[in-house]
């Protein structure tokens, strides 16, 4: 029983990690990075359809991108869809392929992204701060309930403790490696 609450809270704590590396990974760096788009979604065939379902992507060199479409009668929508997005790139179209220019960040433009990286830190450290507080109140109830006695409650606590210290720490390292990513010129 407490061990499943301890595997419940630990895969929460799992999960919020890998979301916030894939949700960084849509961050733009110095360096064109296929993940900046894959998941850009795009108004296609009276649907929402993210990019890598709708084309080929691929990095020819360190600042640019370029998409193949699967079909050629999507190249507008995909078009679209990227000028919409928050990148600030302009896709250049030649029919067949869609390419994108990254221009080099200024330094203001990294610093505000740097903001936004460890705004998103941040978040997810809340989300696991909730996931520990969820699991504190599952134990409490079993000890409420005479499931567990309070020394359980405590050494699970200790446990839960150190587990959210585990994945918070991973969270900063995580933030800090985009942040260096971020800053490289």
């Amino acid at each position: 029983m407490i061990n499943e609450v301890l595997h419940q809270a630990e895969a929460q704590m799992k999960k919020a990690v890998e979301a916030l590396q894939h949700n960084l990974a849509t961050i733009r760096t110095g360096r064109a990075s296929p993940g900046l788009v894959e998941h850009l979604p795009i108004e296609v065939y009276e649907a929402m359809m993210p990019l890598n379902q709708l084309a080929n992507i691929s990095v020819p060199e360190t600042r640019s991108i370029l998409i193949q479409p699967y079909d050629a009668g999507t190249i507008r929508a995909i078009e679209r869809g990227i000028q919409q997005s928050d990148l600030g790139l302009t896709p250049q179209n030649d029919g067949r392929i869609i390419r994108l220019t990254l221009p080099p960040l200024t330094e203001e433009r990294r610093r505000e992204l740097v903001r936004l990286v460890r705004h998103r830190v941040e978040e997810v450290k809340v989300s696991i701060r909730n996931h520990r507080r969820d699991a504190l109140e599952d134990l409490r109830e079993f000890e409420r309930e005479k499931l567990i006695s309070e020394d359980d409650l405590h050494r699970t606590q200790d446990r839960l403790q150190e587990l959210t210290d585990r994945y918070t720490k991973e969270l900063e390292q995580v933030g800090t490696t985009k942040e260096h990513e971020v800053m490289e010129v």
